[in-house]
């Protein structure tokens, strides 16, 4: 099953993106988007809606429990 963190990191790379810019246009520090992306921490249910708007996938698509975006 694939984690959160590898679903922002494919998804990042896929955009050509850099941390820091998906950061800012969710609203979240830099630091906080880390630890979703190293699998740290888990975002609130409105923190995870945001990175889904902003990457206009799922949140099953982000939390690995859909393939379909």
């Amino acid at each position: 099953m694939t984690t959160l963190g590898e679903r922002l990191i494919q998804l990042k790379k896929e955009r050509n993106l850099l941390q820091k810019d998906i950061a800012k246009a969710t609203g979240l520090s830099l630091r906080a988007y880390q630890y979703y992306e190293r699998d740290q921490k888990d975002p609130t249910s409105a923190v995870l809606q945001k990175l889904a708007d902003y990457f206009d996938v799922s949140t099953d698509y982000l939390l690995g429990r859909s393939d379909n975006p």
